[in-house]
């Protein structure tokens, strides 16, 4: 049994096809197909039930798997200690950021970054964060920016940022001509929200419950992205609530487009880094914050450590 044995094991689970897990591992599909059998031989298991339509990972399958997985992980660490020790800055620098911070985040931390740190290139990943947790735990990123609740067995989490919450308008809505708004009141509108899962829709939900009756949400719309969701706010079709981040340049460069903060308490969202307790790299980690931090992000208040 060998490191790249279980690499091959892994990748099959995870495709569930023997084409896509050789070519996800480089190598031709006979090759691939050699090393599972010569495990299971070994092992004296069936570790996948094979058929013309589908490859299914038996039980115990799925339990070798998750040790494999386990393995690969503390083997890798070999390399990113002997990174650590020769200069955390040095070498690539996997990054994870969920969709509703990556695209007003990343112009601004990516100079910084690489002011910071020009040997330390960065590999991003824009998922939604249960996918990006999942990536961290196995490995396969090593930071990754989330908003804030979030915990995970292994992981450490560290607050960087606070980002109010603004309700995004059409300029000519009756809306406009008030300096702020009620949460209350967005029920009383269409509302315009991300699709359910995405965890700002969840936020956003938070800081207007009337908007979670049975009647606010059939009057509720969806969008893939927050992008998508200004757009069609642009047209008229109704509000929304974005991040200051994304909602305080608007005005600017869409005159179709108003803002406005809430009244009252003010709904915001907590972006924190997220890592693995055992990642060698302190240094890069505190780059990564520092940048986030240097980052002229509208409306945003650094949290104390």
């Amino acid at each position: 049994m060998t490191l790249t044995d279980l690499r091959y094991l892994v990748a099959l689970a995870r495709e569930r096809h023997f084409g896509r897990a050789a070519e996800r591992c480089n190598v031709s599909q006979p090759t691939l197909s050699v090393a599972i059998k010569k495990l299971e031989d070994e092992l004296a298991v069936t570790l996948f039930e094979r058929s013309a339509a589908d490859v299914k990972i038996t039980d115990i399958g799925a339990r070798v798997v998750a040790q494999a997985e386990k393995v690969l992980l503390e083997a890798g660490q070999i390399k990113e200690l002997a990174t650590a020790g020769r200069d955390p800055l040095s070498g690539p620098l996997r990054l994870g950021v969920i969709y509703t911070i990556g695209p007003y985040l990343l112009p601004h931390l990516i100079p910084r970054v690489h002011a910071a740190a020009p040997s330390m290139p960065l590999l991003i990943q824009e998922n939604y964060t249960a996918r990006l947790a999942e990536a961290l735990k196995r490995g396969e990123l090593d930071v990754i920016v989330i908003a804030l609740p979030f915990e995970e067995p292994g992981i450490v989490t560290q607050p960087v940022y606070d980002e109010p919450f603004r309700v995004l308008l059409p300029s000519a809505h009756p809306w406009a001509t008030e300096p702020s708004i009620p949460a209350s009141q967005l029920a009383d509108d269409k509302l315009l929200l991300l699709g359910a899962g995405n965890c700002f829709r969840d936020q956003v939900l938070q800081a207007c419950p009337a908007c979670r009756s049975g009647e606010g949400l059939q009057r509720t719309l969806e969008g893939s992205s927050l992008e998508t969701i200004r757009h069609m706010v642009a047209t008229g079709a109704g509000v929304t609530v974005l991040p200051s981040s994304a909602a305080d340049p608007l005005p600017d460069a869409n005159p179709l487009l108003a803002v406005r903060p809430f009244a009252g308490a003010e709904p915001f969202r907590r972006i924190a880094l997220a890592w693995r307790v055992t990642y060698p790299r302190s240094g890069a980690i505190d780059v990564i914050r520092q940048a986030c931090l240097d980052s002229p992000l509208p409306g945003v208040r650094p949290v104390s450590r």
